[in-house]
């Protein structure tokens, strides 16, 4: 596997997966697999963060206890799609910072336009996590990670739910220090940019919108 990527194998994400990319998945459903699914990428994503030690009281004892080191994470959608991913892991990670990247993809040229960007403040002191589920072209996501960088993220990881071999290619190139989690790494792209065999277009699929 490359190693930049993590493609998360475990038996509930790849059954899920399988859900969402069928034809015939209500949007409700779709929905909540997505949530779901999030929940177990972002164990996996949140796997090396930085821990410390604080003195509490159990019923027993006084003890040092481990608890997340540092300013709280932050989580960044890369809208629309993105807030998919984003309410499973607030769920998992409720007192996250959270903040938006409006980016869309140009049907002819196939490269990110930016409508809207809004993000917490102090990323330069934050595990900042990108969410996008379709890592496609990587233009619109190594764009999100450049306006991230401008805002002073030092420490940023990607999660997506599909990624193309073409995507991955374009994020380690642009952005190497970046690691990338998803649940699959499929075969290519087709002509309009669409992963394949993927699952269809994502915001149009959470949001009923195809």
């Amino acid at each position: 596997m490359l190693e930049h990527l993590t493609v998360v194998r475990h038996p509930l994400v790849q059954h899920k997966l399988t859900l969402m990319r069928d034809r015939e998945t209500s949007t409700n459903s779709f929905r909540t697999l997505l949530r779901e699914i999030s929940q177990l990428l972002a164990y996996e994503i949140t796997r090396e963060m930085e821990m410390t030690t604080r003195q509490i009281e159990t019923p027993l004892c006084a003890m040092q206890a481990p608890v997340i080191d540092g300013k709280k994470l932050a989580l960044i959608s890369i809208l629309r799609a993105g807030n998919g991913l984003l309410d499973g892991v607030l769920e998992l990670i409720p007192a996250a910072r959270v903040g938006f990247v409006g980016l869309y993809r140009d049907p002819e040229t196939l490269q990110p336009v930016q409508y809207y960007y809004k993000v917490p403040s102090e990323l330069e002191n934050r595990l900042v996590i990108a969410l996008d589920p379709m890592l496609a072209t990587g233009n619109s996501s190594a764009a999100a990670v450049d306006l991230l960088k401008k805002s002073g993220a030092r420490n940023i990881r990607f999660m997506c739910l599909l990624a193309a071999p073409e995507g991955v290619a374009r994020m380690k190139a642009a952005h190497p220090d970046v690691p990338i989690v998803t649940a699959a790494l499929d075969e290519c792209l087709n002509d309009h940019g669409y992963i394949v065999p993927g699952l269809g277009d994502a915001g149009d699929r959470m949001f009923g919108t195809k």
